[in-house]
């Protein structure tokens, strides 16, 4: 494992070599292989779906379609269209000395990513590591290993026909111990990302010996105010839960403000053709009873709120006013994406002011809570964190800086 980082070190160091152009040539080839041998990752994809329980909601995330393949050529096309986060001078003065200072943007080097049942991570990591300078090292789980392995081939491939080095971009194998070789790579891996769930996100920040960065775990809410406009409520809160739920910014509880009510049964309405589960508290309970299925309504217990479900399952939760909404928000949020449904700009911009999250919506979903959609071609993750980079991570968030000093043969007294 060790000679495996030595060569990803060493390969890192020769990216700075690369002009962007040369950069954006390389990943629109890669795009470009992406869709002529979609036969073949798709193969490999279905490898790992034999593994996995078409019922559990896990499989949607690991499942790549011929539209999905597209998607994610376009995500990495996308990616070459945006400006180099290189070479920025974002400060620079002069001394009275004479001391010339810049402060250049540069790349971290290797970059280290640990993700779950995801392969579209390993094309997202590799374009946004690749145009930015950094080699990265993937550590895949086992249960996309096949279709992962399919797509760093695919890179390899056409990084040898560039003549660049392939150990740009390395995967791991999918086992605990490769894990914990990573996380102890000090001097290789100069920054260690890992995208999933709780568990997966506790157990890199408390093991690793290397500098990481928290992404991912979206424990969200999204709070239906008292100047709610049922309509947009309707659709958004939909939008929120079940556009995909296995995601990290997919709803886990609705928060409705108890003058609304009598609005709860036509604002979750169109998720009994999803098969939602609602856990409603005591006052919505009784407001959805015989409006809503009751084999989908349960009773909210202490455990509903708080857990990021990625199941078709809601939590609803009655408040008084919206200081007990931020006060839920407060208690059981995750730091990561918060929303406000209302025509109340004052409501709005206090909701914004006092909720703690790296991204906070007014009259729109969660679901938004993505780097391509937010303009940044695509994402290393979800930074849930306040140290360094929050929210989308994109090109910018996986640079640093360097201090350029110029003289003229000054010294210090």
């Amino acid at each position: 494992m060790e000679k495996l980082f030595q060569d990803v070190k060493r390969a890192s160091k020769t990216l700075s070599a690369l002009t962007d152009e040369q950069r954006n040539s390389i990943l629109l080839d890669v795009a470009e292989a992406i869709v002529a041998q979609q036969d073949t990752l798709l193969e490999a994809n279905a490898k790992d779906l034999e593994h996995m329980d078409v019922k559990n909601p896990l499989y949607d995330r690991l499942q790549l379609t011929p539209q999905r393949l597209e998607g994610i050529a376009a995500d990495m096309r996308n990616v070459t269209k945006l400006p180099s986060p290189l070479g920025h001078n974002s400060h620079q003065r002069t001394l009275p000395n004479g001391l010339r200072l810049h402060r250049v943007t540069v790349p971290f080097g290797v970059i280290g990513i640990i993700y779950e049942a995801r392969p579209n991570v390993t094309f997202d990591v590799f374009a946004l590591c690749f145009k930015s300078g950094n080699a990265c090292v993937l550590k895949g789980g086992r249960d996309a290993d096949d279709s992962n392995r399919a797509a760093v081939a695919l890179i390899h491939e056409v990084l040898k026909r560039h003549n660049i080095d392939e150990n740009t971009v390395s995967l791991l194998p999918a086992t605990h111990e490769a894990t914990a070789e990573m996380l102890n790579a000090v001097g290789y891996i100069d920054l260690c990302i890992p995208r999933g769930g709780r568990k997966l996100i506790d157990f890199v920040r408390d093991n690793a010996r290397i500098p990481v960065i928290e992404t991912g775990a979206g424990v969200v809410n999204t709070y239906f105010d008292k100047g709610g406009d049922l309509q947009k409520g309707q659709a958004i809160i939909l939008n929120a839960k079940t556009r995909r739920v296995s995601v990290c910014n997919a709803l886990d509880c609705l928060i409705i403000h108890q003058k609304r009510l009598a609005d709860l049964p036509q604002l979750v309405a169109p998720m009994a053709e999803k098969q939602v589960t609602l856990f409603a508290d005591s006052m919505a309970y009784n407001q959805l009873k015989g409006h809503y299925p009751d084999t989908l309504l349960m009773p909210a217990t202490d455990d509903s709120f708080g857990t990021e479900f990625m199941d078709y399952k809601l939590a609803i939760r009655t408040v008084a006013s919206i200081d007990e909404a931020l006060a839920h928000i407060d208690l059981y949020g995750s730091g990561h994406s918060e929303s406000i449904i209302t025509e109340d700009e004052a409501a709005a911009r206090l909701f914004q002011q006092k909720v703690d999250a790296a991204c906070v919506y007014w009259n729109a979903p969660t679901s938004f809570t993505d780097g391509a959609q937010f303009g940044l071609g695509a994402e290393i993750g979800i930074s849930t964190q306040k140290f360094g980079p929050r929210g989308p991570m994109g090109l910018d968030e996986i640079c640093t800086y360097k201090w350029i000093i110029e003289g003229e043969g000054q010294t210090r007294n």
